[in-house]
């Protein structure tokens, strides 16, 4: 046990966040550096044959990986809209996501719904609120939504998008999920990044999710209470430490929000229970 958690629970939760793909894959490059990876066969689906058959050719490949040729950004809004008529891409949002090189650098951007298929690596937050007696405010997503539909979560959690800072994502996400305004939290402070990296079934099983996760922890005020926005979140509720711990050990929350919270209690955060 640790801290009152089973550690073969917390051994299994790591292992989950940490998995290699199903299938080999390499790299895809924009210019000199590589901004994702794909299986090998991926990109030969017959949607990019329009695209590896150009002159110039937008996609091509050698012995080192897959490369984009032409404006990044342009070039993988074509390959996204392929992927979309093909059935490749996962949910369409139109929401652009940041997407970066190798050595960290801004390369472009491109649709949410194509970037686990070509793993391309994203940011998220995550804000774990607590009241003044260090119950836990948690919520559980709509059955509507594409992923994790009815497990439960952390307070808040969302993508960064390529507008986005990570404070002005945790604003966003925070009032549209929680309908609560940072100025009213208490004690607001940076928590860790998390990072994952498992299979992922966009792109038909093809997809492979790479993410850093920031979260950050508040004190929500007792006269304040979370409220919904944008109809991504079925219901908010308060668990106490024993009943959060039996939660997630039984496997009711998303594997994110068990990780942030497996975070916080080797941090501490979570007394003996």
């Amino acid at each position: 046990m640790t801290n009152g958690f089973d550690s073969a629970w917390l051994v299994a939760l790591r292992a989950a966040a940490s998995q290699a793909p199903r299938k080999p894959r390499v790299p895809l490059f924009a210019g000199l550096f590589a901004i994702g990876s794909v299986e090998h066969d991926f990109l030969l689906h017959s949607a990019f044959r329009p695209h590896l058959q150009a002159q110039p050719p937008l996609l091509w490949q050698d012995a080192v990986g897959w490369h984009v040729a032409g404006d990044t950004t342009r070039s993988l809004a074509q390959l996204a809209s392929a992927m979309r008529q093909a059935g490749l891409a996962g949910a369409w949002r139109n929401e652009q996501l940041a997407v970066r090189d190798s050595t960290g650098q801004l390369a472009g951007s491109l649709e949410r719904a194509a970037v686990r298929p070509l793993g391309i690596s994203t940011q998220a937050v995550h804000l774990v609120g607590q009241d003044s007696n260090g119950h836990f405010w948690v919520q559980q997503r709509a059955l509507t939504k594409a992923n994790d539909p009815g497990l439960w979560d952390t307070m808040m959690g969302g993508m960064v998008s390529a507008s986005d800072t990570p404070a002005t994502a945790l604003a966003r996400e925070t009032w549209e999920e929680a309908g609560l305004h940072m100025q009213e939290l208490i004690g607001l402070a940076y928590g860790g990044t998390i990072a994952t990296c498992r299979p992922s079934d966009e792109g038909l099983g093809a997809g492979y999710l790479v993410e850093q996760i920031m979260w950050y922890r508040c004190t929500v005020p007792e006269h304040i209470k979370p409220v919904n926005q944008d109809g991504e979140v079925a219901q908010f509720a308060l668990y106490s430490p024993l009943q959060l711990k039996i939660a997630l050990e039984s496997g009711q929350f998303t594997l994110e929000a068990g990780l942030i919270l497996a975070e916080m209690l080797l941090q501490g955060e979570l007394a003996a229970i």
